[in-house]
């Protein structure tokens, strides 16, 4: 169901006020007429795009890009804020301005996503400052939030929030208000409880011009009483038709954008009336309603048995406000936005065709721009507009304190402003003998509450602090059961290979690529699996310091040997060959040597991160409520990646020497092997990094072990396990014969694909 809104109706009226100021100004747009259409818009994202097809189509059956009617007259489309989001991108195939009536919204001002845009209001950053420091001045320090749902709500919450946090002040609750109505129906089963559960006697509404916070009225009803409000105008109250609620909103601080007052306006809506505008719809049924006159007539725009000498401001204060909102207030400066930059295009026009004499000049909507984007002017009351939103300044505030006592006086009155640009002793300036408040508050100041230290935890209720349980990834934990399992079963594992290569020493496959590398390897790989434990159980500075020594140690050990099977079958090959040269270098034990050299690389670093800071036993109070996790802090986090970066350099190479000799006839082609092997190791590291630093707390230990153990057992499977199948299941393939027989084939095909 439809209903009427007056705060809505005003805006039309300011509207019409506009155009007809501009029409009888002899010095802008002389001999021109403005005009304009009036389309409802609806709260649903279903129907919001309903009358502009309509506009755009001439025609109440829309067609998309097809239009039924003459050439349009219409040069610019003002709306509301959030509309303005949804239909912004219909508007600007055509390249129509868009003129927006709400509060600046952020999103609308990305000039690449919204070029059509154009946003009236002043940017309200300081109004999250200017919120808390009424806070600070009444010693408000427990506090609800009740926000739109919408972009600039969030991010209006975001910042409240963080200046909040630097004076101390908590935040009791956070309670969305919907904007559409889906949002409205997914959200009325929850509506409000955080409210009538709440302590806090303070509640800070932010609410948009398009909110449908009214729609939900009937159930603030318990909520209202002994809450002091403190809200911005674009959410008006005071014009809601539940009106017999309103007592509660009495004491009221309202955060008014301040501008001067525009002469003339109300004279204006004194003197409206269907006699005077007999073609607007609105204000005939606006009329009917407000004073109980029956429609009558074939066309239903007679008005019969009204009360002698109504007028706008005969009504109550609930029915309609004669004050100028801010949304009307940004309708007029458009208006006369639009005004100036007809004036100013036409002018250009006149200037570019000297010859035309008083013929009518045509032009299309998307010539204004280069007028509005750098549109700058002063409007009748003074006040300078400037639409450029990098120039656009921060707003002042007036405080308004709404007055309801006795019933139905419904005054707004000015009790103290907030400017920006003042100095900071005097941003806020406040008369607080003017102040009426809230019933049932008797006092200002509400009630204190305190910060639970970082130990400490608030409870559900928020009225007590409760010492957070310490823990960490222990053995008992599930993660940490399992870890602990796979690393054992590995451990084991890597063992029985060891001693499979043990007992069939003397096999062709074991003796190949030097037996010894594959011991040292093997014995790695364990000590590998074993590391892991270090990261599971209760920290200490002995765990702490040897977690990521001995992890990149071993690990070194692990890849510096696969570097030095890699080169071994390389050289393996070049003694077969023929010249023979590279004989000495096999024989003489090089590639032996690259282990002891790679690993005390690594142990100078890591004794250099030892010696400048070492890692420490650290906490964590944040990642998880109600828990301190006692982690393992690395000190130097630099060195930490210095180990992690030499430790990924030998990887590197090794992949890369096995890779390039992958092809060669290596005996039972381990190249193969340990390309893959050096493959999957780098893949696990590589996604290692960005999991990490997403992580916190136990998870991020989790990461680093399951890493560890990931890794390593793919350099034991794609390496040993091969060869474990040859030798415990396919015997006959590790006989000297068939391993001759291979070699020989091998080396002959590479020998002819050489020539």
């Amino acid at each position: 169901s439809c209903r009427f809104q007056s705060k809505n109706y005003q805006y039309v009226l300011a509207l019409v006020f506009a155009i007809e100021e501009i029409n009888k100004n002899t010095h802008l747009l002389p001999n021109m007429t403005l005009g304009f259409d009036l389309y409802n818009v609806m709260h649903s994202d279903m129907m919001v795009m309903e009358n502009p097809f309509i506009w755009l189509a001439g025609m109440e059956k829309y067609v998309p890009n097809y239009t039924c009617r003459k050439q349009s007259k219409s040069v610019a489309v003002i709306s509301g804020t959030s509309i303005a989001a949804q239909m912004g991108t219909l508007l600007e195939l055509y390249k129509i301005p868009q003129l927006t009536l709400g509060s600046f919204e952020p999103l609308l001002s990305d000039s690449a996503q919204f070029p059509s845009v154009y946003q009236m209001a002043p940017k309200d950053t300081s109004l999250a400052h200017g919120m808390v420091s009424l806070m600070l001045h009444f010693s408000w320090t427990w506090v609800g939030l009740a926000i739109s749902d919408l972009p600039k709500g969030i991010q209006f919450m975001s910042d409240l929030k963080v200046e909040m946090q630097k004076n101390g002040i908590c935040v009791d609750f956070v309670e969305f208000i919907p904007v559409t109505e889906e949002s409205h129906n997914s959200f009325q089963r929850l509506y409000h409880i955080q409210i009538l559960k709440s302590s806090a006697n303070v509640v800070i509404l932010f609410c948009d011009t398009d909110s449908l916070i009214g729609v939900s009225f009937p159930t603030w009803e318990r909520v209202m009483t002994w809450k002091v409000w403190v809200n911005t105008s674009q959410w008006d109250f005071a014009s809601d038709e539940h009106h017999i609620l309103l007592h509660s909103f009495h004491g009221t601080l309202i955060f008014s954008h301040h501008h001067s007052e525009i002469s003339g306006f109300k004279n204006f809506l004194r003197t409206a009336n269907p006699s005077k505008y007999p073609e607007d719809i609105y204000l005939l049924r606006f009329w009917s309603l407000v004073f109980d006159c029956s429609v009558t007539g074939a066309s239903c725009k007679t008005l019969k048995n009204c009360p002698l000498n109504t007028s706008l401001e005969s009504l109550t204060w609930h029915n309609f406000d004669m004050s100028m909102s801010d949304g009307s207030y940004n309708i007029y400066n458009a208006v006369y936005a639009v005004a100036h930059s007809v004036h100013e295009m036409l002018l250009q026009l006149l200037e570019m065709q000297p010859g035309n004499k008083g013929e009518k000049v045509a032009f299309s909507p998307w010539q204004l721009h280069p007028f509005l984007k750098n549109l700058q002017f002063t409007n009748p009351a003074g006040d300078l507009v400037n639409l450029n939103h990098l120039r656009n300044l921060e707003a002042e505030y007036d405080i308004l304190n709404f007055w309801n006592f006795p019933y139905g006086v419904g005054r707004k009155v000015k009790v103290g402003q907030f400017s920006p640009y003042a100095s900071q002793s005097q941003k806020l300036s406040l008369s607080e003998n003017l102040i009426e408040w809230a019933t049932g508050i008797t006092e200002v100041n509400m009630d204190q509450c305190m910060k639970c230290l970082d130990h400490q935890y608030a409870s559900t209720e928020r009225n007590q602090c409760f010492h957070k349980k310490v823990t960490f990834l222990s053995f008992e934990d599930p993660l940490g059961m399992t870890l602990v399992c796979t690393a054992l079963c590995f451990s084991v594992l890597t063992a029985v290979v060891l001693g499979v290569f043990v007992k069939h020493r003397d096999t062709p496959i074991v003796k190949a690529n030097n037996r010894c590398l594959s011991y040292i390897l093997l014995i790695a790989l364990i000590f590998c699996f074993l590391c892991s434990l270090l990261f599971i159980g209760h920290p200490n500075t002995t765990t702490c310091v040897l977690q990521q020594t001995t992890f990149g140690v071993v690990f070194t050990v692990a890849v510096s040997t696969i570097l030095a099977k890699t080169i071994t079958v390389v050289l393996a090959f070049k003694v077969t060959a023929p010249g023979r040269r590279m004989r000495h270098w096999l024989i003489s034990g090089v590639p032996n040597s690259i282990i002891p050299i790679c690993s005390l690389i690594q142990l100078a670093l890591c004794a250099i991160w030892l010696g400048t800071s070492p890692p420490f036993i650290d906490t964590d109070a944040h990642s998880e409520h109600g828990h301190i996790i006692l982690v393992c802090n690395k000190g130097s986090v630099t060195a930490f990646y210095c180990v992690l970066g030499y430790l990924g350099s030998l990887a590197l190479l090794s992949f890369t020497v096995a890779f390039l000799a992958r092809n060669l006839p290596d005996t039972f082609n381990e190249a193969k092997f340990l390309t893959f092997s050096m493959l999957v190791f780098c893949s696990v590291w590589v996604t290692f990094l960005p999991v990490y630093h997403s992580t916190k707390g136990k998870v991020m230990v989790a990461v680093e072990v399951f890493s560890i153990l990931a890794s390593s057992a793919g350099l034991l499977g794609c390496i040993f396990v091969p060869k474990c199948y040859i030798i415990l299941f396919r015997p006959e393939k590790n006989a000297l014969k068939g391993l001759r027989d291979r070699i020989i084939s091998k080396e002959t095909d590479v020998l002819r694909s050489s020539s």
